[in-house]
């Protein structure tokens, strides 16, 4: 889709069209059946921009919820998008931050507008550029389909060339895509990272999003690095400066349960009766002695983040599993095993093992009633697997 057709799509006509293809794409219809439905009356362009824009708003439904009925989208901007409850948190912690009655922003590298509806919501006003004309466009429609056109304010610009000197917040979301699929360095992000600390060095507070696996050398010296999951699965990071806290953090959303460094250490010991698997952003946050703490836990290996303990501790910080078995890791032993158990469904879990689970699921031959869960693991570098049965915390 060109920007020539999305604003067609936004002209009463392509309005028509669109709501006949999410009306045809919610009833099922495939796409061969909905294209020629809809090229009846409408154009070739038309129909194709339409219902690329009602698959998306069906794919959007998992991040922005009943939003993503009114919104638009590009398959690159949803891809990179935050989910609104992830970019909800940070701006309420972005309001924290400025402490400011009227908060300004300056979003750069803004997209289709994630961020910048949540921050709008959050009662800032908001600055948002992007270097592509269509993203601004689709970023500007979702602001006017949202009701926020009043507070949001969206151009065509290089963010490297702005100046956020003159706001309350600066925040930024480089692209983290390029022309082979998710670009892992910082230096290979649009803009480069030296290029962002730049904008961050003139900007009394910033929030910077980044790929959860950013090395720990590139988060910039007296900045709070802070870990996101939602629903025990990491989504994202984001790096605060001037916000008043630094070192390290892990949120759980949609609790908004937060958890920071306190010192603790932690030993290693024997596999106990339970094995605890750490919540990802603790992980992430390098947290993990400080949830052994919780549990009265020990690692069952000082480089992997399985903790072992000898009673049942509820946290949500972990989840948890009885350990019923433990044996050097064989595939054979393994097979045979579960086949005495009469284990027809395996749950596949491994940190710091080679072994390539889809293969092993493959090899296992599975049959039989009865379900485990399967925890490849090295310790003191000798691969093991434990058998296990989620505990009642699970």
């Amino acid at each position: 889709m060109d920007l020539q057709a999305f604003r067609q799509l936004l002209d009463p006509a392509g309005q028509k069209a669109l709501a006949e293809a999410v009306e045809l794409v919610t009833a099922g219809a495939g796409p061969l059946a909905a294209a020629s439905a809809l090229r009846r009356t409408h154009s070739a362009a038309l129909t194709s921009a339409a219902l690329t824009q009602a698959g998306l708003r069906e794919r959007a439904k998992t991040k922005f919820g009943d939003d993503a009925a009114v919104m638009y989208f590009t398959p690159h901007g949803l891809e990179q998008a935050t989910r609104a409850e992830v970019a909800a948190h940070r701006a309420r912690r972005a309001r924290q931050v400025t402490g400011s009655a009227a908060p300004r922003v300056l979003d750069v590298c803004c997209g289709i507008g994630g961020d910048l509806i949540a921050l709008a919501r959050a009662g800032f006003a908001v600055d948002a550029v992007d270097l592509d004309p269509l993203t601004v466009e689709v970023a500007r429609a979702n602001a006017a389909a949202l009701g926020l056109s009043g507070l949001v304010d969206v151009r065509t610009a290089d963010a490297a060339e702005t100046d956020p000197s003159g706001y309350d917040l600066l925040f930024a979301d480089p692209a983290r895509r390029g022309a082979r699929g998710r670009v892992f360095d910082p230096m290979a992000y649009s803009p480069t990272w030296p290029a962002v600390l730049d904008l961050v060095s003139r900007a009394s507070a910033a929030c910077l999003k980044v790929a959860p696996g950013i090395p720990y050398e590139f988060i910039p010296e007296g900045a709070e690095a802070e870990w996101v999951s939602f629903k025990g699965e990491v989504k994202e990071a984001a790096i605060w400066v001037g916000a008043g806290t630094t070192g390290r953090r892990a949120t759980m959303l949609p609790s908004g349960t937060t958890l920071t460094p306190s010192g603790t250490g932690v030993e290693t010991g024997p596999v106990g009766r339970y094995l605890y698997e750490p919540d990802g952003a603790a992980i992430r946050a390098h947290l993990v002695a400080e949830v052994a703490a919780m549990v009265d836990g020990r690692l069952l290996d000082p480089r992997i983040a399985y903790i072992t303990g000898d009673r049942l501790v509820p946290t949500k910080w972990a989840s948890c599993y009885e350990v019923t078995e433990m044996m050097p890791f064989s595939l054979k032993q393994l097979r045979a095993t579960l086949r005495t158990r009469k284990t027809g469904n395996v749950t596949i879990k491994k940190r710091g093992s080679a072994v390539d689970i889809e293969r092993l699921r493959k090899d296992l031959r599975l049959s039989g009633g009865n379900s485990a869960v399967v925890v490849l693991t090295r310790i003191e570098d000798r691969p093991y697997v434990l058998l296990c049965k989620p505990s009642e915390l699970g």
